[in-house]
């Protein structure tokens, strides 16, 4: 398993970077035409060899007006983002393969051909390959693939920061890039322009992170993904608070900046409407670029994630075993929350809490196990009957306890592990009846309880069943 890190250029002057550029202008023209030829059913089965063959025997390549190394690396990583379209489609095939084949014999033949690219022969998956596999365009303009063997690091002093020496346009013409950190990237690189500013991604294996070096707990916890913070485990621990007030606070930043921006589009509008051609050309020249906008938006996901996977690292600290919700299937019945509410929900990152919770388990040693999260934030941990939910609080009332919603969804989800009733693909509905039923049979060994006020000890039960945190 490998894993992409990601370097930056520090204090790139405007003549490196222009020629950069320019060089990942011409190569964009390269990758569309890569896309334009074979990004069809035409492309079934190309491989890039015989492309390039074909391309300097006839001379398409002397037009492209870069080094011969920089296209044929363009072309290679072209003809591997056509092959893995090609393979996204037929994921859809095979399953229309399933539906309409009952003999198994016949079906092995169809998906063998699929596989082997035979395809074009058989007139259904030819069909069903043109339905699912639409033609294909390229309109990436500022990527530059570097192989391994053309690029050289150095340092201008001991233990500084690395610089970086690419090929440029012509052939023997150095790039030389300082960039912000001590660690030289290795293996193919792919630099790409943005800002004004040069990321070098690179690719090491997993077993060199320095998280790979440490070994996770021993213990099986549940957590729970949240908005507020990014997991509560089973043992009521928040981790990761920050993420709420991260993520509220771009949401409203974002909604402020848009609504100025509006204004002055409006007013560039209304001038250009009036013959005022040149105030609406300043207006649109000096307020709605998009370089400090995308470096907003870099930092903002780069806190986001530091805060995720920190506070994954601390779950995974303690866990052997990570029980957690599937939360694959979209959001619904936001509606009736409000729309800033909504806005703010629509940042909730819980893909990239899906990914933390992945990524550091493989590599720390950690098992992550998926579980079905019908009903979770909605049953009470104590009787496991379904209780009332009112913000992020969860009231049971047949045994008079109130529970941290996340808490209690987080107990749950480690309940859920191993379950014999309720998989991860048991329908809503079922594990609703479910959850009824075993409440039903709870109740039924239960004494009659006293309709009388709460004693002392009954409120003291209620009140501890709160985490600390809250």
């Amino acid at each position: 398993m490998k894993v992409t890190r990601i370097a930056y250029s520090a204090r790139l002057n405007s003549g490196k970077y222009a020629a950069l550029h320019e060089q990942a202008r011409r190569l964009g023209r390269v990758r569309s035409e890569v896309w334009q030829r074979f990004g069809s059913l035409h492309g079934a089965g190309v491989r890039d060899r015989h492309v390039r063959d074909r391309w300097m025997a006839d001379g398409t390549a002397a037009g492209f007006g870069v080094t011969a190394n920089a296209w044929k690396e363009t072309l290679r990583d072209a003809i591997a983002d056509i092959a893995a379209s090609r393979e996204s489609a037929k994921v859809a095939v095979r399953r229309a393969i399933a539906r309409r084949t009952i003999d198994p014999a016949e079906r092995k033949r169809l998906l063998a051909a699929l596989k082997c690219e035979r395809w074009a022969d058989e007139a259904y998956l030819s069909r069903q390959m043109r339905k699912h596999w639409k033609r294909g365009k390229s309109r990436t303009r500022n990527q530059i693939i570097v192989r391994s063997d053309k690029v050289r690091t150095f340092s201008l002093t001991d233990g500084g920061n690395v610089w970086l020496a690419v090929a440029g346009v012509e052939p023997r013409q150095l790039v030389r890039i300082p960039l912000n950190t001590t660690v030289a990237p290795s293996g193919t690189l792919r630099l790409i322009l943005r800002g004004g500013r040069v990321e070098v991604h690179y690719q090491i294996p997993a077993s060199e992170m320095k998280s790979s070096r440490h070994p996770s707990g021993d213990r099986e916890v549940g957590v729970d993904k949240g908005y507020t913070e990014v997991l509560i485990d089973s043992d009521g621990r928040h981790h990761g608070a920050r993420l709420g007030a991260l993520l509220t606070a771009e949401s409203d930043r974002i909604k402020e900046r848009n609504r100025r921006r509006a204004r002055l589009r409006s007013i560039a509008n209304n001038a250009a409407a009036k013959g005022r051609h040149a105030k609406a050309a300043r207006i649109r020249a000096n307020n709605f670029g998009t370089v400090k906008r995308d470096r907003q938006a870099a930092k903002h996901h780069a806190q986001v994630r530091t805060e995720i996977f920190t506070a994954v690292h601390r779950v995974v600290n303690e866990a052997g075993v990570v029980v957690a919700e599937d939360l694959t299937k979209a959001i619904t019945g936001r509606r009736s929350l409000g729309k800033n509410l909504n806005r703010r929900l629509a940042a909730w990152t819980k893909g990239v809490t899906a990914e933390a919770l992945k990524n550091v388990s493989e590599r720390r040693g950690s098992a992550l196990v998926l579980v079905n999260a019908a009903y979770t934030s909605q049953v009470c941990p104590t009787c496991e009957g379904l209780a009332r939910r009112n913000g992020d609080r969860l009231h049971c009332t047949p045994c008079g306890v109130v529970w941290h919603a996340d808490h209690a969804a987080a107990i749950n989800v480690l309940r859920r592990y191993g379950d014999p009733d309720i998989t991860l693909f048991t329908p809503y509905k079922r594990v609703k009846e479910i959850l009824q039923e075993r409440a039903d049979r709870r109740r039924i060994k239960l004494p009659i309880q006293d309709s009388s006020p709460a004693t002392g000890a009954e409120s003291e039960l209620s009140i501890h069943a709160l985490p600390s945190e809250v």
